[in-house]
């Protein structure tokens, strides 16, 4: 489990103030663990948001072995800061001083821009990281020759969905079937839709490639895998593709946290039933005492979640991320 509530620099002062995190990854009832999760507030003040500070949150669900799930978290972020220092785009064009068009439109056509910026940003992570699973050894763990026989490398994948905060919006991209969910007043809003292979139009691109969806205990891909999008998979690539899908949330005052879990939970829970348990954990004061098991009620959260996850007969490994956002940030 992690927690999160305060930054500090390399000499121990105080840097920006960072949001309430709890998180927490379980075995649960398989023979190995396949979860990762990447959490980094206050990742850093790119271009792209007038140098104001961005959060970044991940959960990554590998299967076919650890490596490539390992891969995501090891590096993902890493190559986001590198896409993110390479965007110099200037976001306001030459109709923000064009008088015929409204203030109102030209934020909107502002905002459409930063958009599209932020989607090839985040396109070409997935594309990158979708290139070093292609080269990670299924054996070793490892991108670079290692001596093992060539048909090792890129066996293993991995599904992912990141958030990504600033302070106005919530940008969600998603590969796979790990879900993000943003619990708004007493409503569970998804922010990602699962790439399940018998989602329609995942199931028609699939067939178009010359490719099937089975049925068994559930839809799989050629029937060996039951998500139609993942990072890896390299010989499954004809049919199962590493592109995201992207939600932009616009935050608002009734926004209370953001679930990021994998589907070892959404398995079990529905989004209605997660976000009310983590509703009433958030709704407790935060504990301060020596004696108190989690240091936030996000953290609780977290635990509770997957604590019930198991309860419920999961039979996957769970890997749950509670971001607070009604305290968003806390003042150090």
């Amino acid at each position: 489990m992690s927690d999160s509530n305060s930054a500090t620099s390399g000499t121990g002062a105080p840097e920006e103030p960072v949001p309430l995190v709890g998180s927490i990854s379980l075995i649960g009832r398989r023979s190995s663990m396949e979860d990762e999760i990447s959490v980094w507030p206050n990742l850093c003040s790119p271009y792209i948001n007038k140098h104001r500070p961005i959060d970044f949150f991940a959960v990554y669900d590998g299967h076919g072995g650890p490596h490539v799930a390992g891969l995501c978290r090891s590096r993902m972020y890493l190559i986001l800061l590198e896409e993110l220092m390479m965007t110099r785009t200037i976001i306001s064009g030459s109709t923000s001083n064009n008088d015929n068009i409204s203030r109102q439109r030209r934020k909107q056509l502002e905002w459409e821009r930063v958009k599209e910026v932020w989607k090839r940003v985040l396109k070409s992570c997935f594309e990158r990281i979708d290139e070093m699973a292609f080269v990670t050894c299924y054996e070793c763990g490892i991108g670079v020759p290692c001596g093992c026989p060539p048909q090792n490398y890129g066996l293993g994948g991995s599904t992912a969905v990141l958030a990504i905060l600033t302070d106005k919006t919530i940008i969600v991209a998603n590969c796979g079937d790990s879900r993000a969910v943003l619990c708004r007043g007493r409503r569970a809003i998804p922010l990602s839709i699962d790439h399940k292979p018998d989602r329609p139009e995942e199931r028609a691109r699939i067939e178009a490639c010359g490719g099937h969806v089975d049925f068994d205990d559930c839809a799989r891909v050629l029937g060996i895998l039951a998500t139609s999008r993942a990072i890896g998979d390299k010989y499954l690539k004809k049919y199962i593709i590493s592109e995201p899908e992207f939600t932009f949330t616009k935050r608002e005052a009734e926004d209370e946290c953001l679930i990021l879990a994998s589907d070892g939970l959404w398995n079990v829970i529905s989004n209605e039933e997660a976000c009310q348990v983590a509703r009433e954990c958030l709704q407790k004061e935060k504990p301060s005492g020596r004696g108190d098991v989690f240091s936030s009620p996000s953290r609780a959260a977290a635990a509770l979640l997957t604590r019930l996850a198991m309860g419920r007969g999961s039979e996957d490994n769970i890997s749950v991320i509670v971001v607070d956002l009604k305290i968003d940030y806390i003042e150090v």
